[in-house]
């Protein structure tokens, strides 16, 4: 049974110092006792800027740690793989910044081993947790829709629109960089948990900023996709269409549509900054005239932050510790992680062949990986 307060060390300080380190800081549950840092004085700089106890610059210094009893992984997409499955070989915690990993026969390996080690392995899919989504989800599980007839996504944004923003790992496709891996990855999640499974697929990437300013000096190609465009057709034949892109300036924020015979849902945001800030929810019936949905006081957040993510990822937490405690992996675990990660590999074999893709159901792709 694990001692709480609960003792965690994170891995990659970029998004992991902006959120996962004052997050777990801030629950009251969980203590930030490791951060690592290939570079021994980043790490100590940022140890001693957190009131961390240990700086480490490598992984096993992290688990040989007997008050480290969870590892909350933030690096780079290319190295979740390797480091989650020392995490999960050492016996600890695991909790994974998405994507999972640069393919699904990585990621089924993951959610295996995760299983016969008997430790919870959650992944950061927060949009799960955010207030307007759970409400959203709320009102489709009710049927308020009725009978399903179109699913829209557009999540537009201009993070990368910029072209002379440096050249770096998201500019590689090996590395696990580009929208699909950044966006997409949420999208496949959240439309697994709100409307179900994906039977095929037909998916088109694009790359509008073909070079990049290197660190070097000069240019450098970039591989990676800046916008992907998807045709869904779900398990309960449902058409779905998804258009995301990290190249667009003044693009319209992020946006789920849903169109039924009885009613219809707007969920949206078109915040540039801040990708959990500024959601709403429409709702029309009977051909009426959309009205916003007000939240309700359950489902808000107890405390909100200047960095909207911080909320929710607190929640993700919450659901880490309620793991542990349970002895079991909760949603979204990496079973979750696995399925978004096996449409993403389909997306690049759809783009790679210019064909629909089936897509096999998880035990059917767990029995032949």
């Amino acid at each position: 049974m694990a001692q709480f307060p609960l003792g965690v060390a994170v891995v990659g300080t970029g998004f992991g110092q902006k959120i996962h380190i004052p997050g777990f800081q801030e629950h009251p549950r969980t203590q930030v006792m490791a951060v690592y840092h290939r570079d021994a004085e980043t790490a100590r700089a940022i140890a001693t800027a957190h009131n961390i106890p240990y700086a480490c610059q490598r992984l096993e210094e992290i688990l040989a740690l007997p008050e480290v009893k969870a590892v909350s992984i933030t690096t780079p997409p290319f190295l979740h793989y390797e480091m989650a499955k020392a995490v999960l070989q050492a016996e600890k915690h695991l909790l994974l910044e998405k994507p999972t990993t640069l393919t699904a026969r990585e990621a089924a390996e993951l959610y295996q081993l995760a299983t016969q080690q008997g430790v919870a392995a959650l992944m950061d899919f927060e949009f799960r947790y955010v207030p307007a989504w759970q409400r959203f989800a709320e009102l489709l599980a009710e049927g308020f829709v009725g009978q399903k007839r179109l699913i829209k996504v557009d999540w537009l944004v201009s993070g990368r629109a910029d072209p002379s923003r440096p050249w770096n790992w998201y500019s590689r496709k090996d590395q696990g960089g580009g929208a699909l891996g950044a966006l997409g990855s949420h999208t496949f999640d959240y439309i697994s948990w709100l409307f179900g499974p994906v039977q095929r697929l037909c998916g088109y990437l694009s790359t509008g900023i073909a070079t990049r300013p290197a660190p070097e000096g000069g240019t450098k190609p970039v591989d990676s996709d800046d916008t992907c465009s998807l045709m869904l057709e779900l398990a309960d034949g449902t058409p779905c269409q998804v258009v995301l892109s990290a190249a667009t300036y003044q693009g319209r924020g992020h946006w789920v549509e849903v169109y039924g015979d009885r009613g219809t849902l707007v969920l949206g945001s078109d915040h540039q900054k801040d990708y959990v800030h500024g959601f709403r929810l429409w709702a029309s019936q009977a051909g009426e005239p959309l009205t916003e949905v007000e939240i309700p006081q359950r489902l808000e957040f107890p405390k909100t932050y200047a960095d909207g993510r911080l909320a929710p990822f607190i929640r993700i937490v919450d659901r880490l510790v309620e793991a542990i405690e349970q002895g079991e992996s909760l949603t979204p675990s990496l079973r979750e992680g696995l399925y978004s990660q096996l449409l993403m590999d389909l997306t690049h074999q759809s783009n790679e062949t210019g064909t629909w893709v089936n897509v096999p159901s998880l035990e059917t792709f767990l029995r032949q990986a």
